[in-house]
């Protein structure tokens, strides 16, 4: 399970900023056993993590830094070197920024006995500037490597390996290690076992899903699922689910020749009809059926999914109802992780959707006065128990939200149209 991430200088994040998914001191019910302990004390991890804040405060980036990790480790070998550098997005709004590295770092718990991982990168333009893996069996840490660019004719940098924990072929794996390749893209590549183990996590982890341009693709996704596993009953969870979204749906036909889907709907006089998928179902269809193949993908791997904007296809209650599916363990027993951002405060309160998130899943993303974003956990602002977040939120008392007065927008317009008239 993810436990934590550290960015910096990536997009609107100039920064270090760390998002926590450690569960509570406190034993929160919706938190999940990792098989770690610290200080005496078994660590949880959260199943779910919600990310608020105003338009352009950063929320996305932090997505996107994820992803872009994802897409460093998968691809640094095989790609980069096509490339004329490094790919990266420093922050634009400080030029000092180009100079300096961008920050990647992931905690996590892997594999059944729940060893716990910390393994990051620094990239400039040109190379991988540093890089690391640190393992704590029994809570004790162990450095399998650390990686310094250094001397410009140390081609891979130069590499620290403590202790017996990394026990692949150290000498082989450094000498092909290039300065703009990741060491553990490149230790998987050549087979590594244990290196191979963590390269996989990246690859089946950390599915990015957006909205509205992807959709298309993600819906490709779910039908690819019902056609791949007809013996494990993906047609009727997706059906299912369908049926439960209360969008009318009561049936599905799928055209063994061509794969086209037609989703059957009920009429006034009892009966059903169907409907061509292209070009006579509604968005909110669309979004929802392309949602099921990314969820049911990481719920059965016991990944981490990704959702930018989860309020921007999908009603207030569905998104509610995608966050209880992930907290409950009936629904999610793998311990799949959802991070997801979102403007739909409604998350956030009891009178409408008995509210699914904890206040210490809820995270707040905002900008500084010189643009850069800054992310702080809801605790952060010490709400009160028994506080009504939702109505705290909008007014502004945990920050996040547009500092734009009542009215602000509509008189500015009203007195640009006057100054145009004049």
């Amino acid at each position: 399970m993810l436990l934590r991430f550290r960015v910096a200088n990536h997009r609107s994040i100039r920064d270090e900023c760390e998002l926590s998914l450690i569960g509570p001191d406190h034993g929160d019910g919706n938190a999940r056993v990792t098989g770690l302990r610290h200080d005496g004390h078994n660590v949880s991890a959260l199943p779910v993590l919600g990310i608020f804040g105003s338009n352009a405060a950063g929320k996305s980036n932090m997505l996107s830094a994820l992803s872009d990790m994802r897409h460093a480790v998968r691809t640094s070998f095989a790609d980069w070197t096509k490339l004329p550098g490094v790919p990266r997005e420093p922050f634009k709004l400080d030029p000092a920024c180009a100079e300096e590295t961008s920050l990647y770092e992931v905690d996590l718990s892997l594999g059944r006995s729940g060893t716990r991982f910390t393994y990051g990168f620094e990239l400039s333009d040109e190379r991988v500037e540093a890089e690391w893996l640190h393992a704590y069996p029994g809570g004790k840490r162990e450095t399998w490597f650390d990686r310094e660019a250094g001397r410009p004719d140390a081609e891979g940098g130069e590499f620290v390996f403590e202790g017996g924990g990394f026990k692949g072929n150290r000498e082989l794996l450094v000498s092909v290690t290039r300065a703009d390749a990741l060491f553990l893209s490149t230790a998987a590549t050549l087979n590594d076992p244990q290196l191979s183990a963590l390269h996989r996590w990246f690859l089946d982890n950390l599915w990015l899903v957006t909205p509205g341009e992807d959709v298309g693709h993600r819906s490709r996704w779910t039908l690819d699922l019902i056609e791949q596993n007809a013996k494990d009953g993906y047609r009727e969870r997706v059906l299912h689910l369908l049926a439960a979204a209360d969008i009318g749906v009561t049936g599905m036909d799928v055209d063994p020749e061509t794969g086209a889907v037609r989703l059957r709907h009920r009429t006034g006089d009892g009966t059903d009809t169907p409907l061509d998928f292209l070009t006579e179902e509604s968005f909110g269809t669309h979004a929802w059926f392309a949602f099921l193949g990314p969820m049911f993908t990481v719920l059965d791997k016991g990944a981490v999914l990704l959702v930018d904007e989860l309020d921007s296809s999908l009603h207030p209650t569905l998104a509610a109802e995608v966050v209880r599916i992930f907290q409950d363990p009936k629904a999610n027993p793998r311990n799949a992780q959802l991070i997801f951002t979102t403007h739909d405060a409604t998350l956030l309160g009891s009178e409408v959707l008995d509210r699914p998130l904890a206040r210490d899943q809820v995270w707040i993303a905002a900008k500084n006065r010189s643009g850069a974003t800054e992310i702080y956990p809801l605790t952060a602002a010490h709400p009160k128990d028994g506080e009504n977040l939702e109505r705290g939120y909008l007014r502004g008392r945990y920050g996040g939200v547009p500092r734009v007065s009542a009215g602000e927008i509509a008189r500015e317009l009203s007195w640009q149209e006057e100054k145009a008239t004049a």
